[in-house]
């Protein structure tokens, strides 16, 4: 399908993806375009819905597939706030792509009809293209779904039966299948239903699996994907959208454009978009530059390059760290987490980004580059005001180095250790060389706490990080992290340096608890009042103190609701 739209002010090459196992060719895209926007306005794909426009309610979610480490993978997205380029190069599933040519339904759609799980419909396209991305991630390998074949046109999976209209046998909630309650409740926590209710729709996500099966030729799929990469970046370097595939190329744009709007996943700057109205004459995406797009593990840390998504960054942090993943699973939705970059989160600077106190507790550095060279330096440092930061207009923020447990950095840090070259301190040549921040190992008790509204898919009033390490009843060691209490993410310094030296008790603790309502003057909002926020703040060193000493059930994460059938 080839397909010119209006002319637009500046060059801008095809947009090229592949759906119903064909290239699709667009040209003269805008920019600032979105992909909801491209489906429903220029390609008359209706059936993904617009409701929020900022990547909160899901109706709008569709499916990505992309080449990752020889293999495919599957992500579901809001294609709201997604910006139409940056699916170049990848293939695209939308609602109307499920079903076999022959009308039939994919297990997807058919567990949700056999489920009863639609009521006013709305929301069921985007509920619907998530339980695609979890069949191809956790049912379909079960199968053996990735040496099936697909018909050569129009359809997207191969059925072995027809399903028919028959009762749904619901797989048990057992570990032992592909979908359990839990990642069915984690998974569909970014698409919102307000009057079918979730019950049944978390039985259609379970039902799927004992439906006759739907395959995606991924041997198929993967050879189109390679040629139409190649084909992709042979073109002329476009003039106003640039997806640069190299860090090199990042760095030489960067350097010739330091005025272009850098994007990644674009679930901030794509609110920019759809709220804001803003549009840009120039934007450098970041999310296909291979170098950033790895997660490498130097000795004593994990290097997380600044494109990799929220989901690959927060699972490599639960793999060394398996407390995370509560807290990592109610970082927004997972189509968010699926299209977000953990450098975009941390570059976008706001104060109530949840990775930030999180990786400030975990002692984090950011390494910042630019063609003439680079640095690395805290975190923390990286923030000089509200959204605002120390990168100069050439830079890029590539890495995050985290370390591993047993391996914090030392504390204090010497003050203004990497945070600047004309200090002196030397400039790492290879981002994976040791850090000039890394220290001896110890070990530690990391707990983090998010205050929010709603559970799930919401913002934080508070976020609070906490990591110390006790030695023999004493506090030799502190790292506490906050957002939502200032202008920016910040180090609560105070606390850390009252409580170090201390004796690990709860006398301690209510000090320590006064220290940290008192370290920060947060400001009233929608969210919290300021008060309400100081107040939190000590509630919550109260509750790792609690949980140090072994107290459980206190956290609203240990709470099960008990469904009725």
């Amino acid at each position: 399908m080839n397909l010119t739209l209006s002319p637009v002010q500046h060059s801008v090459k095809s947009i090229r993806f592949i759906r119903r196992g064909e290239v699709v060719n667009l040209g003269n895209v805008p920019p600032a375009r979105t992909l909801l926007e491209l489906l429903r306005e220029d390609l008359g794909l209706t059936g993904t819905k617009e409701g929020c426009g900022e990547g909160d309610c899901g109706a709008c979610t569709v499916v990505l597939g992309q080449i990752e480490d020889g293999a495919l993978r599957f992500r579901a997205i809001n294609s709201c706030i997604r910006l139409a380029h940056s699916i170049d190069g990848m293939a695209l599933w939308t609602v109307e792509d499920l079903a076999a040519p022959d009308g039939s339904l994919h297990p997807a759609q058919q567990a949700m009809v056999q489920c009863h799980a639609s009521q006013c419909g709305f929301c069921t396209p985007g509920f619907v293209m998530s339980l695609f991305g979890m069949y191809q991630n956790h049912v379909a390998p079960t199968l053996g779904a990735a040496c099936a074949s697909l018909p050569p046109k129009g359809g997207q999976r191969l059925r072995s039966a027809e399903a028919g209209a028959v009762a749904p046998t619901l797989a048990p909630a057992g570990e032992d299948q592909p979908i359990t309650r839990a990642l069915a409740q984690e998974e569909l926590s970014g698409n919102l239903c307000r009057c079918t209710g979730y019950r049944p729709i978390l039985d259609a996500a379970q039902h799927m699996a004992r439906l006759p099966p739907a395959f995606v030729d991924a041997s198929e799929l993967l050879s189109k994907l390679e040629l139409l990469g190649h084909a992709s970046h042979a073109q002329e370097a476009d003039l106003a959208y640039k997806l640069p595939q190299t860090l090199a190329a990042l760095l030489r744009l960067r350097a010739a454009h330091p005025k272009a709007q850098l994007v990644a996943g674009c679930t901030d700057v794509g609110l920019w978009v759809t709220k804001q109205h803003r549009q840009f004459d120039q934007v450098i995406d970041l999310t296909q530059v291979a170098e950033l797009r790895r997660i490498e593990h130097p000795a004593g840390h994990v290097l997380i390059g600044a494109a990799v998504t929220l989901a690959d960054a927060f699972a490599a942090l639960v793999t060394d760290r398996p407390q995370l993943h509560p807290f990592a699973s109610r970082f927004a939705g997972l189509p968010v987490r699926n299209s977000g970059t953990l450098g975009g989160n941390i570059a976008n600077g706001s104060p109530i980004g949840d990775s930030m106190p999180l990786l400030i507790a975990l002692r984090a550095s950011v390494v910042l580059m630019r063609e003439s060279g680079q640095r690395e330096l805290p975190l923390e440092a990286l923030y000089t005001g509200y959204r605002q930061n120390v990168m100069a207009a050439d830079e890029v923020l590539a890495f995050v180095r985290v370390p591993k447990p047993g391996s914090p950095h030392p504390h204090p840090l010497p003050l203004g250790e990497g945070v600047q070259a004309e200090t002196g301190h030397p400039m790492q040549p290879d981002p994976l060389a040791s850090s000039p921040l890394a220290g001896a190992g110890r070990p530690e008790f990391l707990r983090v706490y998010k205050i929010s509204k709603r559970y799930d898919d919401d913002i934080s009033a508070v976020c609070l990080a906490i990591n110390l390490h006790i030695a023999q009843g004493v506090v030799a060691g502190a790292s506490i992290g906050a957002g939502g209490v200032a202008a920016t993410p910040a180090r609560a310094v105070q606390t850390e340096a009252f409580l170090t030296g201390q004796p690990w008790t709860l006398a301690t603790v209510r000090q320590a608890m006064a220290v940290l309502r008192a370290e920060f003057s947060p400001i009233a909002d929608m969210r919290a009042s300021g008060a309400y926020r100081r107040e939190v703040l000590g509630n919550l060193l109260e509750r790792y103190w609690l949980e140090n000493r072994g107290l459980q059930q206190i956290n609203l994460e240990s709470f099960v609701l008990q469904e009725r059938a």
